[in-house]
């Protein structure tokens, strides 16, 4: 049965896409059979996957549900897949909710500002409404995204986000020009450069998620 992953935040702007593309590309290279639903109205990583495809790149399938059915549509797929990505749509509650019945794990891509983290409130709400009716399920957790190294943004983000009593992971993404050379040439950190600090922070991002996933939600 796949592991299914939403990538989801409300506000624009965290580097959702950028994740979930990097991150569907750490997965296959690990070996698993790896799809990312595009749900999103916008299509960037669909767009992204088009580059991938325009350059004979080796990248996970891209596909997209762009209306509020994630949960019917995933439920079909999830026996030919290790692992279904959801990349999330921002502004959309509808979508976000039904990103939110259909994965298994929520991970939250959130800047180290105030106004970011004010504005994940209401995800993390919906997410404990349904984890309220399905036994604990889906399991949920912050990544700190877009941190701008050698400030102090980053360590006052995780005192704020801790009130929101859901995980933060350690590893984190940081601004890199890494991140945006791959976006626009439908490639990915692991492949520019597998060894640079982008792709041992996409890594670091997997190795996480995979202990989180097999842990049982808090009771």
């Amino acid at each position: 049965m796949s592991q299914v992953i939403a990538i989801a935040n409300q506000k624009g702007g965290v580097g959702k896409t950028t994740v979930a593309v990097n991150l569907a590309r750490a997965l296959q290279l690990a070996g698993r059979k790896v799809l990312l639903v595009d749900s999103d109205p916008q299509g960037s990583a669909r767009d992204w996957y088009q580059s991938s495809q325009d350059r004979n790149h080796d990248m996970p399938v891209v596909v997209g549900v762009d209306r509020p059915v994630l949960e019917t549509s995933i439920q079909q797929l999830r026996g030919a897949f290790d692992t279904i990505l959801i990349d999330g749509a921002a502004k959309l509650q509808d979508m976000t909710v039904s990103a939110i019945k259909a994965a298994d794990f929520v991970l939250i891509p959130v800047q180290p500002s105030a106004l970011d983290i004010w504005a994940a409130e209401d995800l993390v709400e919906l997410i404990k409404a349904r984890q309220s009716v399905t036994d604990g399920k889906p399991g949920a957790a912050f990544l700190v995204s877009r941190q701008i190294a050698g400030t102090r943004l980053a360590n006052d983000a995780d005192s704020a986000l801790q009130a929101l009593n859901l995980p933060i992971l350690a590893a984190r993404t940081t601004q890199r020009v890494a991140y945006a050379e791959c976006m626009s040439t439908g490639s990915t950190v692991l492949d520019i450069e597998a060894d640079s600090p982008a792709a041992g922070e996409i890594k670091a991002i997997m190795l996480e998620l995979q202990t989180l996933l097999m842990s049982p939600p808090e009771a």
